[in-house]
């Protein structure tokens, strides 16, 4: 019997037909290009070698010839390609998307309410999939398991309530830890400090910092213990050091370092010569889709440029392009997080946080074209 489920992105519902399908049936929903079925099985015909979604209004092809596969990947595995008149991976994509997207409200529901999160054994039985294949497609369509999702978004909400001057236990019992040990072993590793530091602003936090000069114009530069965690460039130095503050508010700010004189003189050398690359550790701090971000970034090979779209691709979000620019304009670490190597589908430089000139230049630099 076919499973009813609600896809809470469209607030529609969509029917999952369990795998008790026999191949006789599967082929008489082929012969009459039954389009409910499309999604829950793939067909092969030998023939031509390729696989089509149960609608496609091909030639309908003989029984002896024709192979059922559950998923698109199972079909190519088999060495079959994609029909190119019914699109079979379009259809998969779709049909995964509302899955994943209904697998994040039931996780985000669940972290809301304070309720314990969804085992992926519980969230395969109410998409009716099975847990490898659940955790499989939510991993491919979204670039993190079904787990990491849930520590981002508990990641997230213990920082809003933390900053919200809450008490740490409640921050605690908020974001969806039911130990207190769990809370404190993920805490420090994805907030960058620890969650008493978030609450207080940064109090008990030392960050060093100064500010050059480069031909970009000003720079500053900030690092904690862990590493870098700011390179900030702008026209006014007095208004670079006020960001700064307000980002630290409570944490204990020391300039005029003479020991944190040799990194700013390899931070400034990195950003008039990019190409040497920056052999510093880097502090870096945001929530769990931000840093897919930063790392799809870095991935971006020197001299190349690409769109917000193609970044978007790149972390399997093809629907998530002002996300990804969000993310790029919360870069907090200019050029070491190359965000100016991304460029509108036109070519066109624009959304850069310290300006369309210096995205420019540095572009030139690099020998982008």
């Amino acid at each position: 019997m076919p499973e009813t489920l609600l896809a809470p992105s469209t607030g529609y519902f969509f029917t999952v037909i369990q795998s008790t399908l026999t191949d006789e049936t599967r082929y008489a929903a082929v012969v009459a290009r039954e389009a409910s079925f499309d999604g829950t099985f793939f067909y092969a015909v030998r023939t031509t070698g390729v696989y089509c979604k149960p609608s496609c209004a091909s030639r309908t092809p003989k029984r002896e010839n024709v192979s059922f596969h559950a998923t698109q990947d199972a079909a190519e595995t088999a060495g079959f390609r994609a029909c190119q008149r019914c699109h079979p991976q379009a259809g998969w994509h779709d049909l995964h998307t509302d899955v994943v997207t209904a697998v994040c409200r039931l996780i985000d529901e669940a972290i809301a309410t304070e309720r314990p999160t969804p085992t992926l054994d519980a969230l395969a039985v109410r998409t009716g999939l099975s847990p490898y294949h659940l955790h499989r497609v939510f991993r491919k369509v979204t670039g993190i398991t079904p787990r990491g999702y849930a520590a981002g978004v508990r990641a997230m909400r213990m920082r809003e309530t933390l900053e919200d001057r809450r008490t740490i236990t409640a921050a605690m019992h908020d974001a969806g830890y039911s130990s207190t040990s769990r809370f404190y072993e993920q805490s420090t590793q994805r907030l960058g400090m620890t969650p008493a530091r978030v609450r207080s602003g940064g109090a008990g936090e030392t960050v060093r910092f100064a500010v050059g000069q480069t031909s970009l114009g000003a720079i500053l530069v900030a690092a904690t213990a862990k590493g870098i965690c700011t390179i900030h460039l702008g026209d006014d130095p007095e208004a670079l050091v006020h960001t700064l503050e307000e980002r630290f508010p409570k944490a204990t700010l020391v300039g005029d370092d003479a020991d944190f004189a040799d990194v700013v003189a390899t931070v400034v050398g990195f950003v008039e010569s990019p190409r040497n690359g920056l052999d510093l550790p880097l502090d870096i701090r945001g929530t769990a889709f931000q840093e897919r971000v930063w790392k799809a970034l870095c991935n971006i090979e020197f001299g190349r440029t690409v769109t917000y779209a193609q970044l978007a691709q790149a972390i399997g979000q093809p629907s998530a392009v002002r996300a990804v620019a969000s993310a790029c304009a919360a870069n907090e670490l200019a050029i070491a997080i190359p965000c100016h190597r991304v460029v509108r589908a036109t070519g066109a430089l624009s959304g850069y946080r310290w300006g369309v000139e210096r995205k420019a230049a540095i572009l030139h630099r690099e020998g982008a074209q």
